[in-house]
């Protein structure tokens, strides 16, 4: 619960940055805004009719970009197959450089991925949210494959499956705290995908559509995999998209397969095309993968980690030395002035660039157990300025890489909740209220998942 909160602060801040003394509803309708409202377990009328002007604005967004979908529904199946293979071939020549020698084409080092973890962590902590509105409808068989996709995206219960837990325990597992520091457009999809989930109803054909983009195997998917893998950062959560999301039996193949039955189903079968590209296209609005990962400079990142912990520490630090002529509480007064005193350290040798980070009496100040400053910086703060004092270091010792547990993992998972036999007829109805985006990774959401995989793969599925 409290990873929760943390990262329903952390999107309040980003909102409360761009308009802090704004408490309007009809403000801008900020992407974070609407996330923080959203990932709640019963959001608020005002909340709930801003979701659905924001979904509104989006969708009148996507009128001006060009959509790659073919022209007649049927069709649809022939595109999913060769866009699946040229993102496989263009993968095998990924392949054949990196043995050739080639160096990582996305991360620069393990600063970096961490960072984009992060930055993408909103649209990850929420994921699949987009389909929560078709549970309600698990008497409609169109409904099916959307139903089944959601499930597995919460996997049916089991925490060590849970897409949502996967992903906060890999965040938790290097340090990296929900940032407050990230755009609005790192929230973009995030919130689409919220609005989604809650407004389904009344965009049907556009949650088809979005489910078919999302679920389609994008070739960043596998190079980040296999990149995170090299780094000694676990890839699970991602190897898991690149098997569940394949496009013969997979997630991409239900989505192609649930817009064709849909459409087929719908009063308008053109209408419900002309809306489905629209909600497919709703997949390209906010920070986009590349983007997230071409953005990060890590002599830019180091500098804004220290502009952030001065505001706090500015007044905490005795006056016992002097960097450069000033005191540390003078340096960290001007929080936009980290790069001079970065360059002060390293000129009073605080600061050995180019050596261990162990060499540096900075770096044990803030890692040695017993430092003075021991705790002050989380693991992904800490990375970054570890791969910052030891840039240019020629004999620094290989990453070893992280094995991918598809063949068995072996992480040490959240207590399972005991299953309640006794609860099993109970009505699906009752539980929709707890698979929502904001409950089900927690344990009576894992619960209410579990017992409705079970009645409605058993029950409801022929």
């Amino acid at each position: 619960m409290q990873a929760t909160l943390e990262e329903m602060q952390a999107a309040a801040s980003a909102s409360r940055r761009y308009h802090p003394h704004n408490n309007s509803r009809s403000a801008e309708l900020l992407p974070a805004r609407i996330y923080a409202e959203l990932n709640v377990a019963e959001p608020g009328a005002a909340a709930l009719a801003d979701a659905r002007r924001y979904l509104m604005t989006q969708l009148e967004a996507t009128q001006a970009l060009p959509c790659e979908l073919p022209p007649a529904g049927q069709d649809m199946a022939a595109w999913m197959q060769a866009r699946a293979a040229q993102v496989g071939l263009a993968y095998d020549a990924y392949l054949q450089e990196r043995r050739a020698g080639a160096p990582r084409q996305y991360f620069s080092g393990r600063a970096h991925a961490l960072n984009f973890l992060l930055r993408v962590a909103p649209t990850k902590l929420v994921d699949g949210a987009w389909l929560y509105s078709a549970v309600k409808h698990w008497r409609d068989p169109v409904f099916r494959p959307l139903i089944l996709t959601y499930l597995e995206e919460l996997g049916d219960g089991e925490v060590a499956m849970n897409h949502v837990c996967l992903y906060r325990s890999l965040l938790q597992a290097h340090g990296c705290e929900q940032a407050d520091w990230l755009s609005q457009a790192h929230y973009v999809q995030g919130a689409l995908q919220l609005a989604l989930g809650w407004h389904g109803d009344e965009f049907i054909p556009e949650m088809f559509g979005f489910n078919l983009g999302y679920e389609q195997l994008p070739l960043h998917l596998l190079i980040t995999a296999y990149e995170l893998n090299e780094l000694g950062i676990d890839p699970y959560y991602f190897t898991l998209h690149v098997t569940i999301d394949n496009a013969a039996s997979g997630h991409a193949r239900k989505a192609v397969d649930a817009v064709l039955e849909a459409a087929a189903q719908w009063p308008d079968r053109e209408q419900f095309l002309q809306r489905m590209r629209r909600g497919y296209l709703l997949n390209e609005l906010g920070a986009s993968t590349l983007g997230v990962i071409g953005s990060f400079d890590l002599d830019q990142e180091v500098q804004r980690v220290l502009a952030d912990k001065a505001a706090f520490g500015r007044m905490m630090h005795s006056d016992y030395c002097r960097i450069g002529g000033k005191t540390v509480n003078q340096w960290l007064e001007r929080p936009e002035g980290m790069r001079d005193f970065l360059a002060a350290m390293e000129q009073g040798k605080w600061i050995l660039r180019g050596e261990p980070a162990g060499h540096s009496r900075f770096w044990r100040l803030i890692d040695a157990p017993g430092g003075e400053m021991f705790g002050v910086f989380n693991g992904y703060e800490k990375q970054v300025i570890r791969e910052w004092i030891e840039t240019g270091w020629d004999d620094a010792p290989r990453q070893p890489s992280f094995r991918a547990l598809a063949r068995g993992r072996q992480h040490v998972v959240e207590e399972r909740v005991q299953e309640t036999h006794s609860s099993l007829d109970v009505g699906l109805d009752a539980l929709v209220a707890q698979l929502s985006p904001a409950c089900h990774h927690l344990p009576p959401g894992l619960e209410a998942s579990r017992l409705f995989s079970q009645h409605y793969r058993t029950r409801c599925v022929v």
